[in-house]
């Protein structure tokens, strides 16, 4: 079933195994994308002429060829080495690890020109009622990084949802195990950040100050 809106009616579609459904379908699994907005999308590209489509699909096809995970951190990028430019770059402070989300939080604390560290992408967070979630975060892979590393200091940097929280916690468990007296500092951005929000849509200011305050 497909939902079309039109200003302040609602039409239902029944396309069973059209290849309009089968978009929406695909559009349902991105994130915050819902029924009504993944029939829009698949409307929108019928509208597109051919050449326009034709370069949406090689956009991405290139993206899937050309992109690649950073070995350390896992940040996607193009180029023939095996770490991003940020892992690469000597310029970086290699001391501090901030421990992320996904790539967006990323892009959020680069924006801020506030910190010089690395990174390490985590891959999720822990699903509340789901024990399982645990397998699809990289946390061996962090037990690695922190174990062949010399860090002062490991941040934190999860949003202050209650599944960010909950994988704090893991990830602070998780570090302690491999090292059980660490020399290092571990710390958590400061309460500057909304409860509840996600660390990407937090502006540059209010990152900036949680970076700062952080302990």
């Amino acid at each position: 079933m497909i939902y079309l809106e039109l200003g302040a009616l609602d039409f239902e579609f029944f396309i069973m195994d059209s290849s309009i459904d089968k978009l929406v379908d695909i559009f349902k699994k991105f994130p915050t994308v819902g029924k009504r907005t993944a029939g829009r999308f698949a409307y929108y590209l019928i509208r597109q002429s051919k050449e326009e489509t034709d370069g949406l699909i090689n956009a991405i096809l290139e993206l899937k060829n050309k992109t690649k995970l950073c070995k350390f951190c896992f940040q996607p990028f193009e180029g023939v080495e095996n770490l991003c430019p940020i892992c690469q770059n000597p310029a970086r402070n290699k001391n501090l690890l901030c421990i992320i989300e996904k790539e967006t939080d990323l892009i959020s604390i680069e924006n801020t020109r506030k910190y010089n560290g690395l990174y390490f992408i985590l891959g999720g967070t822990l699903l509340m009622m789901r024990k399982d979630s645990v397998n699809n975060l990289r946390i061996e892979e962090l037990k690695e990084r922190v174990k062949n590393s010399n860090f002062s200091e490991l941040i934190v940097a999860l949003s202050p949802t209650p599944e960010g929280i909950s994988t704090s916690v893991l990830v602070e468990k998780s570090i302690k195990e491999v090292i059980p007296n660490p020399t290092f500092k571990i710390t958590h951005l400061a309460k500057g950040l909304p409860v509840g929000g996600e660390l990407e849509y937090a502006d540059e200011e209010t990152l900036e100050s949680a970076f700062e305050g952080r302990k």
